[in-house]
């Protein structure tokens, strides 16, 4: 018999959302992240990349400015006011010391009691989709990179140029779709959630031919709907 999920933790204030590229969050986690803004959360982004690499037929330099354009727009529909790039080329983030080194400066300034990722697995389960689809080698990147930097960010001699005290005060990092143990009831988020994802027009106009709202909803519901009706977002929690 299946474990029922649990609740997701509610006694934290401040969290910062880490994805690769713009539009990641949007898949789901924008819903949860709706629903804890309208509680009073604070939530900040923070993106690897600029996704430049990600609309066929458009050049990195000017899929990067216009892609990041979205990704703002998109994080106010959801009450996010800061979003920050750390500039690694997509398609390209590397695991490794220079990407752990930029995501603990990230967690120090802005010392997250919550840090949330992307599932990082070899492969994954898109909704709708047959098991086994090859999960972005960026995404693999990340989520690594992200558990690893959450010590770093609190041990003063890993990397001892950063600016600003040790943070050791991530009390949970949270995984999209990874195991979800534990779920957000974002049924207050939905609206929301799909009008964050309908800012990423150009690059849903490059996946489909249907219309953007559209688009945004039907992956809106496939990602938040569950069998009985209700909705929700699950992540696998672990301890910072």
């Amino acid at each position: 018999m299946a474990t029922p999920p649990l609740p997701f933790p509610d006694d934290w204030e401040r969290a910062l959302v880490i994805a690769a590229h713009p539009d990641d969050i949007e898949y789901g986690p924008a819903a949860a992240v709706a629903v804890w803004t309208a509680a009073g959360k604070e939530v900040h982004y923070l993106l690897a990349t600029r996704g430049e690499a990600g609309i066929a037929g458009l050049h990195p330099a000017q899929a990067g400015p216009l892609r990041e354009q979205e990704q703002r727009r998109s994080a106010a529909a959801v009450g996010v006011t800061e979003v920050e790039f750390l500039d690694h080329r997509d398609g390209v983030l590397e695991m490794g010391l220079p990407l752990r080194r930029d995501l603990a400066w990230a967690i120090r300034r802005h010392r997250p009691d919550l840090v949330v990722t992307m599932h990082g697995g070899d492969t994954w389960t898109p909704p709708g989709v047959t098991p086994g689809a090859l999960n972005s080698p960026d995404h693999r990147a990340l989520t690594r990179s992200v558990l690893d930097a959450v010590g770093d960010a609190a041990n003063e001699w890993i990397f001892p140029d950063l600016e600003g005290p040790p943070w050791s005060g991530v009390q949970y990092i949270a995984v999209h779709a990874g195991q979800p143990r534990h779920v957000v009831d974002v049924t207050a988020g939905i609206e929301a959630a799909v009008a964050s994802l309908t800012e990423h027009r150009r690059y849903l106009e490059a996946l489909s031919d249907d219309p953007v709202e559209e688009q945004a909803r039907r992956q809106v519901d496939m990602a938040t709907l569950t069998e009985d009706g209700g909705r929700q977002v699950g992540f696998g929690l672990y301890w910072g």
